[in-house]
């Protein structure tokens, strides 16, 4: 019996290789003689680059870059050296639950630029970026300048940091961006459809959640749709409309429009990037899950994601989580043959989140499931 685990993380609880492994206990509890393959999983947003580090033997590297509102701020990056990728999460140095009061005029992806830099650096040329959890309206522009862009207003100076530069810049120069740019990839873990501007777009939809109010609105979307006619100008294409240009204040766009960026779906990115497929042509069953099961995780979250490509070979799919809602049926229709939860008797939620009783609980429950089989 071959059995392929990836389980996202128990947040707050266990990360993913350390759920990955406590199932790979229970399994080999119930049978000796089983193939037990762990991969880390992760959907792009929060703990990806500390689950790839963790599941693919990756190295941590800290650094400290500008902050969104300028403040130093110390963060990290993973490195995975067989395959000379840097993985970053934009909001380790440019997210929201960095600052106390929220100003998407003068917010910057400065420091994301900064980190990128770092990994040019260190000689890594193939980026996983993911771009959730934003406190920035920039269009990317702070990026950019990192990056040895520059963004000049109709005088030929310096536009400037944040929201407040867009309806400034007028030219865009590219001589003294970093060279080495050239030579890289960028995936970039994008689960949002928006345009750049409109009613559908990074200011109208997410700008209130970085602290753009009504009487905002308007005039930062005109500055974004201004900006990127700037951009189209000097670059001679206009990726304002592309599904995921609006993300992260306009990142994604900076990202197509500068950098050649690929935008794909977090759980794809991820996916490909352990080499889950590959594992999964030839398993008997998959094991997935998460912290809870509800109806949010049949719309398309890790363990849906990791469903269906189990499916595709003919695996049997099982999913063990902290807990399940009424609503986790849908997941059955999603492609998770049956899903348990670890929780063993009465308890508090602080109880069952310790670590260890966490790993116990999902030890035991997996054991006593494969037992059946």
């Amino acid at each position: 019996m071959k059995v392929v685990v990836a389980i996202d993380s128990l947040k707050g609880s266990l990360t993913s290789m350390e759920a990955g492994m406590a199932v790979k206990e229970g399994i080999l509890a119930a049978k000796p003689e089983a193939e037990v393959i762990v991969k880390p999983l992760a959907d792009g947003g929060e703990g990806t680059t500390d689950a790839l580090i963790e599941g693919l033997k990756g190295e941590r590297i800290n650094v400290t870059v500008t902050g969104p509102l300028g403040a130093p701020v110390s963060c990290y990056y993973g490195c995975l050296k067989e395959t000379n990728t840097a993985v970053i999460e934009m909001a380790s140095a440019a997210g929201i639950t960095l600052i106390d009061k929220k100003d998407p005029l003068r917010a910057t992806t400065y420091g994301v630029g900064e980190m990128i830099n770092d990994a040019i650096a260190k000689g890594y040329r193939s980026f996983i970026i993911g771009i959730g959890g934003s406190a920035t309206n920039d269009g990317g522009i702070g990026m950019l300048k990192a990056l040895g862009f520059e963004f000049l207003d109709e005088n030929g100076n310096d536009a400037g940091e944040g929201g407040q530069a867009l309806y400034k810049v007028k030219t865009i120069r590219t001589e003294n961006k970093n060279p080495l740019l050239d030579q890289c990839r960028f995936q970039i873990a994008c689960d949002v459809t928006n345009p750049l501007c409109g009613e559908n777009g990074a200011t109208y939809v997410y700008g209130p959640q970085k602290g753009v109010t009504d009487d905002l609105k308007k005039d930062l979307d005109q500055a974004m749709a201004s900006y990127a006619k700037a951009v189209t100008k000097c670059l001679g294409c206009d990726y304002s409309n592309s599904a995921g240009a609006g993300a992260a204040g306009g990142l994604g766009f900076a990202l197509l429009s500068f950098l050649h960026a690929s935008l794909i779906p977090g759980i794809d990115l991820i996916l490909n990037a352990v080499g889950l497929e590959k594992e999964l042509k030839d398993t008997d069953i998959a094991v997935t899950g998460e912290g809870r099961l509800d109806h949010q995780t049949a719309m398309g979250k890790a363990p849906v994601g990791v469903a269906k490509l189990a499916k595709k070979y003919g695996a049997k799919v099982i999913a063990f989580a902290g807990s399940v809602t009424p609503e986790a049926a849908a997941c059955n229709r999603a492609g998770i043959d049956a899903f348990f939860p670890i929780i063993r008797q009465i308890t508090t939620l602080e109880e069952a989140m310790k670590q260890d009783k966490a790993k116990a609980n999902m030890r035991s429950t997996v054991e006593q499931v494969f037992r059946l089989l």
